[in-house]
């Protein structure tokens, strides 16, 4: 997210300037989304199997409830699990706007709010505060007592950090990193953590290597949504997450340092473990269902952290979000946020006339795109779909660029496919990029290319625009304009009820 340094959108197009983030820490979300009627609770599931198969169930449905799973069979007394917390009107709650708003108003608002008009707010240390209700450090340490799932029947293990944030501190710098990767419990005492080639975190970890020095680590299993979602998002180099945050809520996020490392976490966490990732050890690691939808690799050795504390609040909450086949709950969410930063890049780079851009949840946005355009000149479109697929959010594990025509509603998927089959042809229509950036996560990469390092994928670049130079002459669509559909909408919209 290229933070304060957005284009400015066309006036007519502005939404009301409306922002309201209800919320602090998980408890005051759930009281909000409580009042929402979309929480539902759940007593006595287990964690090896029930957990799992319920969130599965729920997590496909943008309508279904968030769940809390409370009285876990052999877990801490009091301690519980929420799952399925982005979906239904949360969305809109948990991003601050108002629960009329659309996924492409939510996706602008974004940009309007939390980027053009957002700066970095600092955040800011404190000595106490709830999450160090509960202090357990040296041979007491059991993170096994904690209510983490069997999430897929096929994981290789419990994974505790699923809607977790890992907190590192680069050694040559004072940049703090807030990134979420998966947590897989090894032992009362050890865990273990997979992040990708090329994620800060994993720069940091590589640099601790390099000095043969273990990386200090601090990891929130139960932080507030919106810290979450932020260590999910593609925030750039150097940037500290909890800063960001505190520049979309308008005030400093209040965090405490943790007992041995020093690192920083927030003070009304729910859970927080804190610790040391060594640089020679490894353990087998996975497999693990990931955002693909695939197991996309096998167990393999990955870096422990050894847990030297655990700090969480009385009847702590677990925040669940496994990946799943998509479309899923994270799908969603970074849908909006990161269509929101694509049309962002493609203006920084000079496309004109981009209506409106859309990462599909069904790719977990990223291996869709949908770009609407407002032709201006030759190659237009060519110029806008070869940009989205290598700028900052296109760049990683995408796979297809679809380019259309302003009229086309590109977060709607049937109206995307169907500019696609209409307006491109297959032959002259399909640019191809090789060699692109993707992920060990890739289930079309080879066996021997991962084995071998090569972890690229090829990119198509579909100009589905009507031909620029007969645009005119193309056959008229026989739907009704943008302004008689919501005319239709507004008058007739209670017969779908």
């Amino acid at each position: 997210m290229a933070v304060g340094r957005l284009g400015k959108k066309d006036k007519s197009e502005t939404l009301p300037n409306v922002r309201n983030i209800p919320y602090t820490n998980m408890r005051d979300w759930l009281d909000e989304a409580d009042k929402l009627g979309e929480v539902k609770y759940v007593s006595g599931a287990s964690w090896e199997r029930d957990i799992g198969m319920a969130t599965e169930v729920v997590q496909h449905n943008e309508s279904a409830p968030c769940v809390v799973f409370n009285d876990v069979p052999g877990t801490l007394p009091g301690s519980r699990v929420l799952v399925n917390f982005f979906g239904g009107k949360r969305m809109n709650m948990t991003l601050g706007f108002p629960l009329e708003y659309s996924k492409i108003d939510l996706s602008d608002a974004f940009r309007e709010h939390y980027s053009e008009n957002m700066h970095e707010i600092p955040h800011e240390i404190v000595s106490d505060g709830p999450v160090m209700e509960n202090l357990i450090e040296g041979n007491d340490v059991d993170i096994e007592a904690f209510p983490a799932p069997i999430w897929h029947e096929g994981d290789g293990g419990r994974y505790i950090g699923t809607g977790s944030y890992n907190v590192t501190r680069d050694p040559d710098s004072d940049w703090i990193n807030v990134g979420t990767y998966r947590v897989m419990i090894h032992s009362k005492n050890e865990v273990g953590f997979y992040i990708s080639p090329g994620k800060h975190g994993r720069v940091h970890r590589d640099k601790w290597v390099e000095k043969n020095e273990p990386m200090p680590t601090v990891i929130v299993l139960g932080g507030d949504p919106m810290t979450f979602l932020m260590g999910t998002s593609d925030i750039p180099h150097n940037v500290c997450e909890y800063d960001v945050v505190g520049g979309i809520r308008g005030k400093a996020m209040q965090l405490v340092k943790g007992k041995h490392t020093g690192l920083p976490f927030p003070a009304d966490a729910e859970i927080v473990i804190e610790g040391y990732v060594h640089p020679t050890d490894r353990r087998p690691e996975g497999p693990f269902g990931e955002w693909t939808g695939y197991y996309g690799s096998k167990m393999r050795a990955e870096p422990v952290m050894e847990i030297t504390a655990i700090y969480h609040r009385n009847n702590p909450i677990l925040l669940g979000c496994p990946a799943q086949r998509p479309p899923y709950e994270v799908a969603r969410y970074r849908s909006i946020i990161r269509s929101a930063m694509l049309k962002d890049n493609l203006s920084q780079a000079g496309v004109p006339d981009v209506t409106a851009a859309w990462l599909h949840e069904v790719g977990t946005a990223r291996m869709l795109m949908g770009v609407a355009i407002k032709q201006r000149y030759p190659g237009h479109a060519k110029q806008a779909g070869h940009v989205a697929c290598q700028c900052q959010v296109g760049a990683y594990a995408g796979k297809y660029v679809v380019v259309t025509d302003e009229d086309i509603d590109v977060s709607n998927l049937e109206e995307l496919i169907w500019a696609m089959l209409t307006r491109s042809d297959p032959a002259t229509s399909i640019d191809i990029i090789k060699g692109a950036w993707s992920t060990h996560l890739d289930p079309r990469i080879s066996p021997e290319d991962k084995e071998a390092g090569n972890l690229t994928n090829s990119r198509a670049i579909i100009d589905a625009c009507r031909p620029f130079h007969w645009k005119d002459e193309f056959p008229p669509v026989n739907s009704p304009s943008l302004e008689l559909a919501r005319e239709s909408r507004e008058k007739w919209g209670y017969l779908l009820d």
